[in-house]
């Protein structure tokens, strides 16, 4: 059959050698060995879960002939046969992930943070620098949560418009070849019913980015039918309004095609890519028919939910059957050549899966031999030898290889000999200590970043005034820094609602779309989930977005995505990708239940992973943004409310000045009592410290300015050190801020046995603020319920010279 490998055979209007289909169809089926292999590794205990892309490989072998270096792709968990064929990972990677092999040579996506089929790629050097993407095949790291790869795609696509049109960005050229990036999307059926998809399909749809977005259909979503997923039970339908108009030149390209006919993909992709690389025309690919043989996961079967003639069906119409009659007909290789290839195939996948599975077994099984060396020594000296025989006897006779077990026997041996001075005893703290540090290294790393670029190695540049610093309202104190930064830093991109035209609800960026062009800054529709996607998409090419949130409550709709993309982004990767975005937003001290809210609680802990900043003035903020433009990493910015129209002097080195992160303030000095807040709780402190002060109290304020990282220097505790009692003071709900810094500070910074009264809190109602004047009042701290706390705390200190009068 050399004579057909060799003679060109047209696939859907291009033309490949007959050898080239038949390494096309030899990936398929290697892959689809890697997911059956998969699935009897995690059955038989070996692994702790599955999730594959068989039933997919052809299409994706279709797609992955038209991704070119440069590209993206913003995918899900059943894409490893695109990723084979692009290189973008390799069988080898494949079972790595699987058993969690904590090394990024071995499972490069994540170092073993994320379970099978999670894919990413090393867009970064080791250092922390960006790696040229220009020259590399891309993909965002994938999450779990169905349809939250959508909302990035916005982002990486919208990178490829700005790179085309805007001269300036021309520079940068290790992140785009003049715009002409092509961003890829997949996606399942059943999470097309996610509001996610259809924000972003909008969104793609009004900024007429270049998006090929396939849509894996195989009629189910884990158990549930399509028609329990989509009105009329079919998604290319349904999104039939979004098709382009070539009158408007606006909308979405929209194709159909059977997920087992190899030459009308080819064809699809090929017009598909063509028409986005070249025009900028989005793309929706609706690739029906596909089947998916082991069901949705490891943790179930496909039998239970599927009739038996579904199941007939998915076998005739399984896609590499499919491709292997058309090569069979078309008389490119023979029934007999093939079944060679699929016989050298299972073999060589089951050599790949036997190498990697003894390549993570036997360091952990070198550690248990090094621990029950340690162990055997111990015998020898201590009094607990039958003991420590039993516990030693279950490592060397371990069925998987789990560090888990080693420090639970580890553990056990340790409790055993508390009371006893055993050299060998010694021996096994410093090579717990050793290892817990290189655990640490494979497993709870890079939540921020540690490269030279990371916020804490900013260096701190201090507001410098003169005589002639004029005094302005704090919306101006933004606007100028605003300003400074687009002017130095082409690669600063802004949107969100009404900040174009209008300048911002507040008029930060007053005047600043006319200057600096729609391109620069941008209004967007209301849709805070794709914002905040958008603005990771442009990082993760190379950008510095400043996405907007008009108001802190509605930061809520975007908290999945920030939670579960951003804030795990550096950290999932093990430092291999990065998204240093900026989110703007101000909340506080509006009256009115959705406009005042403080969900700062939820915020922080959603949010490990993002630098979360609150400062109590605009001078402060725009410090901030001067610090976050200078590091790589992301951060969230809550502005004061009603702090635009106060007056601030406007610092004569706004362009460089710097606020240090993590830093806490001291604002008042005091020897009574340390107050903790910060952002519009700060001023009502500082009122009550001065009431205070005429009654004798002598009131310490601390703002602690960033909630994340929290007072690295300790600052609050040398402030109790010298007062001896706290006040936690902000206008979150019970048990919310108020609690993380009290954790933070008695706890963490060991100073609670500097306390000579127990330490308090006083969050706001647990509520959201009533509307008016006294609704706030009724609702939030006021100075008067501050005085009260603090008196109160004096009261029991000394009720004699504190008598109560409330």
């Amino acid at each position: 059959m050399a004579e057909s490998k060799n003679k060109k055979i047209k696939v859907g209007s291009v033309f490949f050698s007959g050898e080239k289909i038949i390494n096309d169809y030899r990936l398929a089926f290697q892959s689809r060995q890697a997911s059956l292999l998969g699935r009897k590794e995690v059955m038989s205990g070996r692994a702790k879960f599955g999730i594959f892309g068989d039933g997919k490989e052809v299409a994706q072998i279709a797609m992955a002939k038209f991704f070119q270096k440069g590209d993206f792709r913003s995918g899900y968990y059943r894409d490893q046969t695109f990723m084979l064929a692009t290189g973008m990972a390799t069988i080898q990677q494949f079972f790595a992930q699987l058993y969690a092999f904590a090394d990024v040579e071995a499972d490069p996506a994540s170092g073993g943070r994320s379970m099978s089929c999670h894919f990413g790629t090393r867009n970064l050097n080791p250092d922390g620098s960006w790696r040229n993407l220009v020259e590399t095949y891309n993909s965002a790291s994938d999450i779990s949560p169905t349809g939250s790869q959508m909302p990035r795609l916005v982002g990486l696509a919208y990178a490829s418009k700005l790179y085309r049109e805007n001269e300036q960005l021309k520079q940068f050229s290790k992140f785009s070849n003049m715009g002409n990036e092509v961003a890829f999307g997949t996606i399942g059926n059943a999470s097309c019913a996610e509001g996610m998809f259809w924000e972003s399909i909008n969104a793609i749809g009004v900024l007429k980015i270049p998006v090929v977005l396939s849509i894996w259909d195989d009629d189910y979503g884990i158990s549930v039918p399509n028609e329990f997923q989509l009105t009329k039970h079919d998604i290319s339908e349904l999104l039939a309004g979004f098709q382009f108009d070539r009158g408007r030149k606006q909308g979405l390209k929209i194709y159909r095609v059977k997920g087992w006919d190899f030459p009308s993909l080819v064809r699809t992709y090929r017009q598909a890519v063509q028409n986005a690389r070249k025009y900028h025309r989005p793309a929706i690919i609706h690739v029906t028919e596909l089947t998916q043989p082991q069901g949705h996961s490891t943790s179930g079967s496909h039998e239970r939910y599927k009739t038996k003639q579904r199941l007939q069906w998915e076998k005739e119409y399984d896609c590499i059957n499919k491709m292997r009659q058309w090569i069979i007909s078309a008389e490119i290789a023979a029934d007999q050549e093939l079944n060679n290839l699929e016989s050298q195939a299972i073999e060589y996948v089951k050599n790949i899966k036997d190498k990697v599975w003894q390549a993570f077994g036997n360091p952990i099984l070198s550690e248990a031999s090094q621990v029950t060396a340690i162990i055997d020594r111990m015998i020898l000296d201590s009094r607990h030898e039958k003991e420590l025989k039993q516990i030693r006897g279950k490592l060397p006779r371990m069925q998987l290889p789990l560090r888990r077990e080693i420090f639970k026997t580890i553990r056990k041996a340790l409790i055993i000999t508390r009371d006893e001075n055993v050299p060998a005893r010694q021996d096994l703290i410093k090579w717990t200590k050793d290892n817990e540090q290189q655990n640490y290294d494979r497993y709870n790393s890079y939540l921020y970043s540690e490269s030279a670029d990371s916020v804490k190695n900013v260096a701190e540049i201090k507001p410098e005034y003169s005589g002639k610093s004029p005094s302005v309202n704090g919306f101006e104190i933004l606007n100028s820094c605003f300003d400074a930064i687009f002017k130095r830093d082409p690669r600063v991109i802004a949107f969100g609602q009404d900040i174009g035209k209008l300048g911002a609800v507040n008029q930060g960026f007053r005047g600043l779309q006319d200057k600096y062009g729609e391109l620069r800054i941008t209004d967007t529709g209301i849709r805070e989930c794709t914002i905040i996607g958008q603005a990771i998409g442009l990082a993760l090419r190379g950008l510095r977005p400043i996405a907007e949130i008009q108001y802190l409550d509605y930061l809520l709709y975007a908290i999945q995505i920030l939670s579960d993309d951003l804030a795990t982004l550096h950290w999932r990767t093990k430092g291999g990708q990065k998204a240093p975005v900026i989110i703007r937003t101000r909340g506080h001290r509006l009256e009115g239940v959705w406009h005042s809210g403080s969900p700062m609680a939820g915020i922080i802990n959603f949010l490990q992973g993002v630098n979360v900043l609150v400062p109590r003035n605009m001078t402060q903020a725009a410090g901030f943004y001067n610090t976050l433009l200078l590091s790589d990493e992301a951060g969230l910015i809550v502005e004061l409310l009603n702090g635009y129209r106060l007056k601030e002097k406007l610092p004569d080195n706004l362009d460089k000045f710097t606020l240090p992160v993590g830093v806490a303030e001291i604002l008042r000095t005091g020897t009574d009592i340390t107050i903790v807040t910060y952002g519009a709780c700060c001023r009502i402190a500082l009122q009550a410290a001065e009431d205070l002060a005429k009654i004798g109290i002598e009131t310490e304020i601390v703002d602690v300015q960033s909630l994340i990282p929290f007072d690295i220097f300790h600052t609050i505790s040398e402030s109790i050190k010298k007062t001896g009692r706290v006040l936690f003071l902000d206008e979150d709900v019970p048990g919310g801020t108020t609690a993380f810094m009290m954790q933070k500070v008695i706890e963490e910074q060991n100073s609670y046995y500097l306390l000579d009264a127990r330490p308090r809190s006083l969050p706001a109602r647990p509520h959201r603020p009533s509307y008016g004047s006294d609704g706030d009042y009724f609702s939030k701290p006021n100075t008067e319920q501050v005085f009260e706390a603090v008196y109160e705390i004096m009261h029991e200190s000394n009720p004699k010279k504190y008598p109560l009068f409330f």
